[in-house]
This record gives structure tokens, C-alpha cells and sequence, in this order.
């Protein structure tokens, strides 16, 4: 065990892998590209090839997760609602206080066979990262800048184009809008308090406008609304560095299933239904801190070997002829092939240690504070 720590710490090894997650990305991104010839001929047919392609990238971050790092998932809720996963398109609200926290919702998705077509209302920010941004684009993503006034046609557009996806869908929604920090806290509690709604200990403040407009336009199509929240054994602050170095965390979701017809259709009482959500969210954080657990019976879904047999074959294809480039340039001796070679890997390692600052906390940008963000809310 300790040798295979020590060999998930090496650098070379994870500057490989993440050589064979950025060039399968820009390939994967290519192809996307090419099948956009097939959108006005069969847009169903593009939209099945296009999640498998985007499902080919993310399982990779999967496999990190759940093979590379070992990281334990276990599900609070009942056999019921586990019965209908994979089965019915969703709204799934996830709680916004980790780095990792995406990574455990997509093994979730993972689990269930519906990684690929898996959706979130993205900040459009994003749309301008390498491989993320540009493979979300052809994904039908739906990206928003934040300002209603601007989102407004842009979000409706994009959602009501959602309505006869032919894949199971879950559509991710972090409703508090930005990653949870104490700073972000304390002014999102100051707009709480001069909202007369109630405190929050461990969660901003949610951000109605999205939720409301996203039910509004699935409505027809989404028949249930997964409540997910999500906290780690032992106080673990994971990272994804963590998770490249190998270290292993344990992940608890406590999964609640609310149907669509039960949620009101009026927007005014439907934000206050999301406020009570979140304050029950609360409730559901701080029992895991007395108690270490979610209340509820446990379910924990089987990893599936997909996403290490499709690293795998990405692995295979990409790696053999990098070795042999590698093992070509050292033979020739030549100074200037060695010297670029290097400068190659310094770059690529830049690269890949940028990709991972995206969903560094400290990193993460917020509007919180600014006064045209709170008129928004």
C-alpha cells in the first residue's frame, strides 16, 4: 500500500495522466465539431453521439475519483427513490462548499448510467476554459452571466431547447450561485437579514431566479426534483489536487426526491419552497456534524469499470507514441529536441495545474457584495 502511495504521488505519473485527459479532450472537442453537420439533419442523433463523446472526457475525472483516489460514496435515502435513478429527467440541487463537489455529483451520475447527458446551469465563464468550456458548448449547456436582464432570453432559449432531450437528464443547479466561504457567508446572511428570511449556518443564501426559471421551462419534462447534500467523514476539506496526489476521501449524500407536481407554480411561493429547502438543507448539515451521518438507510452504489476501461483505451492510444517520441529524443542527443521537449512538459504541466485551479475555492470568483448582484436575487 505504501508503494502504490508513493507512486500516485510521483509527478511524472500524473503529468501522464494528464496528458491523456487533455489531448482525448481536444480530440473529443474535434469530432464534436465534426458532428455538427448531423444538427439539422437528425438533431437526436447528434445530441446521443454528443453524449457519449462528453461521457468518454468526464468519466476520466470519474475514474480519479472513484479508481485513482478510492474515494467512498454512500447515498442517504430509500430503496424508492434509488429505484428511479437513471429513469426520469431531473432537477438535481447540489450544495456548493467543495472543491470536489461536481466530481461526487457526476460519479452519482456515473453510477446511474447518465454521466454523458448529465446538464448544469453554468457560469459563462466557463464557456472560455479549454475541453470544459468548449465540450459543455456542444453538450447544450446552458451558460448565464449572472445578470438577469442579459440571461433572461439567453436562459429560456437554451432550457426550452432542452424539453425533448432523448436521454435521461439530470440538470445540476447550484442555487446558491457561488462556492460557500465564510467571507461569501457573512454578506449573504447580511442579505438574508435585510430580507427578513431566515439565517443559514452552513449555505449562502439561495439564488431564487435560477430554480424558479429552470422548473418553469422543464416543467413537462422534468418530473422530480433530487434535493442532494453533501459532506465528508472527519471534517476532510477535499481538493483535486487531493485527488490527483491519490488521497482518498469518504463522501456521504444524503439524497431527498421531491415530484414536480408538488412544488408550487406560482414563482413567489415557489422561491419561498426553495428557501425552506435550503433552511432543511441546514438542519440536514448539522445533524452530520453532531452525529457524523445522514438520518436515513444507507445505499452504496457499485463502481463500474466504464470509466477505467475507457481511460484505458485512452491511455493505450496516446501514450505509446509520446513514450516512443520521448525515448526517440533522448537517443538522437540533440540539444535543441531535448531542450523543446522540455519546455513541452513544462508547459503541459502549466496547463494541466491551471485546469485545476478553476475549481480551487480561493480561486472562485463571486458577486457577492455587489450591490447590482443583490438587486438581482
Amino acid at each position: 500500500m505504501a508503494l502504490l502511495a508513493y507512486l500516485k504521488s510521483l509527478f511524472i505519473l500524473q503529468l501522464l495522466m494528464g496528458f491523456v485527459f487533455v489531448v482525448s479532450g481536444l480530440i473529443i472537442n474535434f469530432i464534436q465539431l465534426c458532428t455538427c453537420i448531423i444538427w439539422p439533419i437528425n438533431k437526436q442523433l447528434y445530441r446521443r453521439i454528443n453524449c457519449r463523446l462528453s461521457y468518454s472526457l468526464w468519466s476520466q475525472l470519474v475514474m480519479l475519483l472513484e479508481w485513482w483516489s478510492g474515494t467512498d460514496c454512500t447515498l442517504y435515502t430509500d430503496q424508492a427513490t434509488v429505484d428511479k435513478f437513471g429513469k426520469e429527467h431531473v432537477i438535481v440541487i447540489l450544495n456548493h462548499n467543495f472543491e470536489i463537489d461536481f466530481l461526487c455529483g457526476w460519479t452519482m451520475c456515473e453510477r446511474y448510467g447518465i454521466l454523458g447527458s448529465s446538464k448544469v446551469l453554468a457560469k459563462h465563464e466557463l464557456l472560455k476554459v479549454p475541453l470544459i468550456g468548449w465540450t459543455w458548448y456542444f453538450l447544450e449547456i446552458v451558460f448565464c452571466k449572472r445578470k438577469w436582464e442579459e440571461d433572461r432570453k439567453t436562459v429560456f432559449k437554451g432550457l426550452t431547447r432542452l424539453k425533448d432531450y432523448p436521454e435521461c437528464m439530470w440538470f445540476l443547479l447550484y442555487c446558491e450561485g457561488t462556492r460557500f466561504t465564510e467571507t461569501k457567508h457573512q454578506i449573504s446572511m447580511q442579505v438574508a437579514e435585510s430580507k427578513g428570511l431566515p439565517k443559514l449556518k452552513y449555505h449562502l443564501l439561495p439564488r431564487t431566479k435560477g430554480f424558479t426559471t429552470t422548473l418553469q421551462c422543464l416543467k413537462g419534462t422534468v418530473s422530480a426534483v433530487y434535493d442532494v447534500t453533501l459532506n465528508f467523514k472527519d471534517n476532510q476539506t477535499p481538493t483535486l489536487l487531493g485527488i490527483v496526489n491519490g488521497k482518498k476521501y469518504k463522501a456521504d449524500m444524503s439524497v431527498r426526491r421531491f415530484p414536480v407536481e408538488d412544488i408550487p407554480d406560482d414563482e413567489q411561493e415557489c422561491a419561498n419552497w426553495l428557501h425552506k429547502l435550503y433552511q432543511e438543507k441546514d438542519a440536514l448539515q448539522e445533524n452530520y456534524n453532531k452525529e457524523g451521518k445522514f438520518p436515513g438507510p444507507t445505499v452504496i452504489p457499485p463502481r463500474r469499470l466504464w470509466t477505467l476501461l475507457n481511460f484505458f483505451f485512452w491511455a493505450t492510444l496516446l501514450l505509446s507514441p509520446l513514450i516512443n517520441f520521448a525515448c526517440g529524443v533522448a537517443v538522437s542527443g540533440s540539444p535543441l529536441l531535448i531542450i523543446g521537449f522540455i519546455i513541452f512538459l513544462i508547459i503541459a504541466s502549466v496547463a494541466i495545474r491551471r485546469l485545476i485551479g478553476v475549481t480551487e475555492v480561493k480561486k472562485t470568483g463571486s458577486s457577492y457584495g455587489n450591490q447590482e448582484a443583490k438587486k438581482q436575487n
